[in-house]
C-alpha cells in the first residue's frame, strides 16, 4: 500500500479510462454521496464509470443517484469511504484485492488498495473527493454539489458532531454555492421518515437496556423486529444515534442482526473512545462512532460487549 496524495491520486484517475466505483455494505450518504460525487466528476472528464454496492441502493438516496455506464470488463476499482475490505461484504472477493485506489477518512484504514488517499482529519469521505475533483480540475454542478453535502451532512449529524471542523463548513458553504440542494437534501435525511421506521423505533425503545449506572444504552435490531415492522435496513442508520442521546448516557450501542452476524455500533461522548473499543473485536472506525461485527447470539454479542466496556466502568 502507498499513501498518495491529491496530486498523485489524480493521476491515477487521469491515467485510466474504465472505473468501478465500490460502496461499502449497509451504505450511507458518505459513501454514496464520495461514490456518485466521483462518478459524475470521471464521466464529465469523459471516462467510463460505474457504481456498485452489494445490494440495491436504497430508495431514500434515489436523489443523489447517477446513471452508472454498462461494462463487464476491464475496470479500475476505486473502493470510496471504505476502511477495511470486509466492508464491501459480498463484493470483497471480486474487487477488493484489485482496488487500485482507496478514499476514505478513517484512521482504522486497513491499508488494502494499492494506493490510499487519506485524510483522518476529515468529517467525511466526500470532503476528500471534494478536493480530489477540484484537483481534477472538474467543474462541480448542482447535481455533484448535492451529493457531496449530503455525505458530509449525514457523517456529520448534520453538523453536530465533534468530528466537524471549520475545514466542514468552509466545504459545505462551497457546496451551496455552487448549489447544492441543501434544504431537500436535510429534509430527506434528517427530517422524514416512513411509518415503518417509527414503528422498528418503537420495538427498539422498548427493548432497550441501560447499564452501570445509566452510562451505556443498550438497542438491539433483530431480523424479526425488521420483518413485523417491515423497515429496511437503511431504518437502522437514524436508530444508532437515539442512544447516546440519553441523559447521562456516555456509550450509546446499536445491534442490527444480518444473517447471522450483529453489526455492532458505538456511539460515544468524551472521553470513551468507539474505535478502541471497536478494534478489540476486529473494528474500527472514529472516537466518536466506530463499529464491529461478530458472528453471535444477540445475547453473547451483548455480553461480549459488556465484558469490555466493564473496565470503562467497574
Amino acid at each position: 500500500m502507498k499513501r498518495v496524495n491529491l496530486h498523485e491520486a489524480a493521476s491515477l484517475l487521469m491515467e485510466n479510462d474504465r472505473f468501478v466505483i465500490v460502496t461499502h455494505a449497509n451504505p450511507d450518504g458518505d459513501t454514496l454521496g464520495s461514490g456518485f460525487g466521483l462518478l459524475r466528476a470521471l464521466k464529465k472528464l469523459g471516462k467510463t464509470a460505474k457504481l456498485v454496492n452489494e445490494k440495491p441502493i436504497p430508495e431514500s438516496f434515489s436523489f443523489i443517484s447517477a446513471q452508472s455506464d454498462d461494462f463487464d470488463s476491464g475496470e479500475t476499482v476505486i473502493a470510496v469511504d471504505i476502511a477495511d475490505k470486509k466492508l464491501m461484504g459480498e463484493l470483497e472477493e471480486k474487487y477488493a484485492d484489485r482496488t487500485l485506489l482507496c478514499i476514505d477518512h478513517h484512521p482504522s484504514n486497513t491499508g488494502y488498495a494499492q494506493n490510499l488517499l487519506l485524510f483522518p482529519e476529515a468529517a467525511a469521505a466526500c470532503e476528500v473527493v471534494f478536493l480530489l475533483i477540484k484537483e481534477l480540475g472538474v467543474e462541480i454542478d448542482s447535481e455533484t454539489a448535492t451529493a457531496l453535502y449530503t455525505g458530509i451532512s449525514t457523517d456529520t449529524g448534520c453538523f453536530r458532531y465533534s468530528n466537524v471542523t471549520a475545514d466542514t463548513h468552509r466545504y459545505a458553504g462551497e457546496l451551496i454555492e455552487r448549489g447544492a440542494d441543501h434544504v431537500k437534501s436535510d429534509t430527506l435525511m434528517f427530517e422524514t421518515k416512513s411509518m415503518s421506521y417509527f414503528v422498528l423505533q418503537r420495538m427498539a425503545l422498548e427493548k432497550m437496556e441501560v447499564l452501570f449506572g445509566g452510562k451505556v444504552a443498550v438497542v438491539s435490531l433483530t431480523k424479526k423486529m425488521f420483518e413485523e415492522s417491515g423497515a429496511d435496513e437503511s431504518c437502522a442508520d437514524a436508530i444508532k444515534s437515539i442512544p447516546r442521546q440519553i441523559e447521562g448516557v456516555a456509550i450509546g450501542v446499536t445491534l442490527r442482526e444480518d444473517d447471522g452476524v450483529f453489526h455492532v455500533s458505538l456511539r460515544t461522548h468524551a472521553p470513551y473512545d468507539a474505535s478502541e473499543i471497536c478494534r478489540r473485536f476486529g473494528g474500527g472506525g472514529h472516537a466518536r462512532a466506530a463499529g464491529c461485527e461478530m458472528k453471535l447470539s444477540e445475547e453473547k454479542t451483548k455480553q461480549e460487549l459488556i465484558n469490555v466496556l466493564k473496565e470503562y466502568f467497574q
